[in-house]
């Protein structure tokens, strides 16, 4: 098993990317089956035939719910994962390690199950990821919530109309994009009655925020903040015009 730098309760920044920069995702299905995976292989005791069985029981709703069926025991989540955002080459996800080697466990059930259902459904063969996932540990409060506005909102609104810069200029309907892209987690810290609030744990977010504070911090982030994805390092521009490393 691979032995990670950080131990139970470290929160962790995760991310990968496609082999070669190709797409993870081609089609809505794709999108929803990475929700579906973030959801049920978080658990320390995976269900055999997980979706077999849940085709059996959701039939039509397979694509629009997630359960938990009364005959499989009963959860234990291996991580709490705190925020997502999955595009079509990439994906992020900040993780809390809850059990030992927890982060692990969950991001090999992941790559494995995203690289299987791929390759199968779209006739393909061979590695989906660049690589092995990267990991960074977050170690201040500052650096998660900058980072979760990375994550929740910059990389969502790369795809709004005009990009990041049209966007601060039309931030309200920019912000509302953000809140309705299915699959981030912006609308299920917002929201109380999405499917999505199944995934996450948005407790440790939202006590940083109250009310609209989320909102008017992101649209100051996006308007001082730059993100080095090699070094994984949030780099704020302040007033004197330093640049803080957080």
């Amino acid at each position: 098993m691979r032995k990670e730098p950080f131990g139970e309760n470290s929160i962790i920044h995760v991310f990968n990317r496609g082999n070669r920069k190709q797409k993870i995702v081609n089609d809505e299905g794709d999108r929803w089956h990475f929700l579906q995976m973030l959801f049920y292989f978080n658990d320390k005791f995976a269900p055999t035939n997980t979706f077999r069985t849940l085709k059996e029981l959701l039939r039509l709703d397979l694509n629009s719910r997630l359960i938990w069926p009364d005959e499989w025991s009963t959860r234990e989540n291996l991580v709490k994962i705190i925020a997502f955002c999955l595009r079509d080459n990439h994906f992020h996800l900040i993780l809390q390690e809850i059990k030992e080697g927890g982060v692990t466990k969950f991001m090999q059930k992941l790559g494995v199950g995203m690289t299987n259902y791929f390759n199968t459904k779209h006739k393909e063969t061979g590695r989906l990821f660049q690589g092995s996932y990267k990991a960074r540990l977050v170690d201040t409060d500052n650096y998660l919530k900058y980072l979760s506005v990375y994550i929740q909102v910059k990389n969502v609104l790369e795809s709004y109309p005009g990009g990041v810069e049209n966007a601060l200029l039309n931030f309200n309907d920019a912000y509302q994009f953000a809140l309705d892209y299915k699959y981030g987690s912006l609308g299920a810290q917002i929201f109380k009655n999405l499917e999505t609030n199944k995934i996450i744990d948005n407790k440790i977010l939202t006590d940083f925020f109250e009310n609209d504070e989320y909102k008017n911090f992101a649209r100051d982030c996006l308007s001082r903040v730059s993100f080095d994805e090699s070094q994984s390092k949030l780099i704020v521009e302040i007033k004197s015009q330093q640049l803080v490393e957080i």
